[in-house]
């Protein structure tokens, strides 16, 4: 925002000392202290950018090994990178387009797009691409799903990788059960039954009932009632409260407790994973970012990674789940130096090096391609399954501004309170519908 002065010495002397941190910028890199709607700057292509990880702590060994990459082969530009927790990141990025200290670029998932580029916070970049080596080269899907995460028109992000839902199950547990892969829902239902054994506190499934609780509740909800589309037809009324959803959530949450673990109603990722890898339950729903975790725990004999079930007719439904990419801040002033580093990272090397260490679908076609996509069944079968004609995939309105609120802060808890029997499927799907709604229609009036 222009600074307003009474008095015109005051304004000069502000000006003027602005135009010289600019020119200072410019030449030697800056540290991200911008605030949104900023315009920045191109500078020069070298100096100092800085860079947020947000999911610091998890992926951190992996970005230092790219930023290594790139600083070797562009050795007048060095990145300073921040790790970010993934709790945390959504709440940093609000504060610094408040207040100031914005990054270079930083590392943005579609569920928290809408908010930071309806804030003028980031900057567009289907030019660069175009004039780019990624041009051409980058999933379509994942595109389109960055692209309509924002306000549908503009490209605010470089997708990284996506990531579908996946069904881990133990290959052992179910062997000695005599049970088949749970490919279908009533495979899956069955084997919850029979996995488990309260007095021998084993347990056939691990429900998520933490933080993160919505988008896998949804996921299941959706894929058991086979319902393709997130609106109705007037594009005004979500399908979540259909009474076919409410039924799916209904036989859903009655696992909890009975098939789950009781301690289940406090699950984050990283609780549930570490539950599953170190316990006798037969089965998780998470996604391809926690294979190596159980690899490791458990060695790649003793589970399989499998796309969610279908149903038994083989039709299968997913929600979408959020591509994570790069962002461009407008207020950086360094673009160009913070552009390159953005078409490093999302290069085939650098895309396949990336995924490869999560167990993520890359974004660039070529590194798609690699063998070590095809001999990583997790990976290939999500990359199947997210490219196959026979899947719909229900897009959830990341683009909404209020999604993140809604689907976090306001109905987490209010999940919870379901899983406890405090509240039933249908109230909770009424009032969440009535959040989106609302929602929806503010947003279908921003241009009236």
């Amino acid at each position: 925002m222009p600074i307003r002065s009474g008095r015109r010495s005051r304004a000069t002397a502000v000006l003027a000392l602005s135009a010289i941190l600019a020119l200072t910028a410019t030449a030697c890199g800056d540290d991200g202290s911008g605030v949104a709607g900023e315009t920045g700057a191109e500078g020069s292509g070298t100096g100092t950018i800085t860079f947020w990880d947000n999911n610091g702590g998890v992926r951190t060994d992996v970005w230092k090994e790219i930023i290594r990459d790139f600083e070797k082969e562009n050795p007048d530009i060095t990145v300073d990178y921040v790790g970010v927790a993934a709790t945390e990141v959504q709440s940093k990025y609000d504060t610094a387009i408040q207040g100031g200290g914005l990054p270079d670029v930083g590392g943005i998932g579609a569920a928290m797009l809408a908010g930071i580029s309806a804030q003028g916070a980031l900057e567009p970049l289907d030019g660069r691409i175009e004039d780019s080596a990624l041009d051409g080269k980058l999933n379509d899907r994942m595109v389109k799903s960055v692209r309509s995460a924002a306000d549908g028109k503009q490209l605010y992000t470089v997708p990284m990788h996506a990531t579908n839902g996946v069904l881990y199950y133990r290959t052992d547990l179910f062997k000695a059960a005599g049970l088949p892969a749970p490919t279908t829902w009533s495979a899956f239902y069955k084997a919850a039954a029979e996995l488990t054994d309260r007095a021998g506190n084993k347990f056939g499934y691990t429900i998520r009932g933490g933080a993160g609780s919505i988008a896998q509740a949804l996921d299941a909800m959706y894929g058991q009632s086979g319902i393709t589309g997130f609106w109705k037809e007037d594009g005004l009324r979500t399908t979540v409260n259909d009474p076919k959803n409410v039924a799916a959530l209904e036989k859903y949450v009655a696992l909890y407790k009975k098939n789950t673990p009781a301690a289940d109603i406090n699950n984050d990722f990283t609780k549930m994973v570490a539950q599953w890898d170190s316990g006798e339950i037969g089965m998780l729903n998470h996604n391809m970012g926690s294979y190596q975790d159980h690899v490791k725990a458990l060695g790649a004999g003793k589970f399989r990674g499998i796309p969610n079930p279908t149903l038994d007719d083989g039709t299968r439904v997913m929600v979408s789940n959020p591509v994570d990419g790069l962002g461009l801040f407008k207020s950086g002033r360094n673009k160009a130096a913070a552009w390159k580093f953005i078409e490093f990272a999302a290069s085939h090397a650098s895309s396949s090096k990336w995924s490869e260490s999560a167990g993520t679908i890359p974004s660039h076609v070529d590194a798609a391609k690699d063998d070590w996509v095809r001999k990583s069944e997790t990976t290939r079968l999500g990359a199947e399954t997210l490219n196959s004609d026979k899947t719909s995939i229900v897009d959830l309105p990341y683009y909404l501004p209020d999604w993140n609120t809604i689907s976090k802060a306001d109905n987490e808890p209010a999940f919870q309170k379901v899983l406890l029997g405090r509240t039933t499927p249908k109230a909770f799907l009424d009032a969440l519908a009535a959040q989106l709604d609302a929602a929806q229609a503010e947003w279908k009036q921003r241009d009236k």
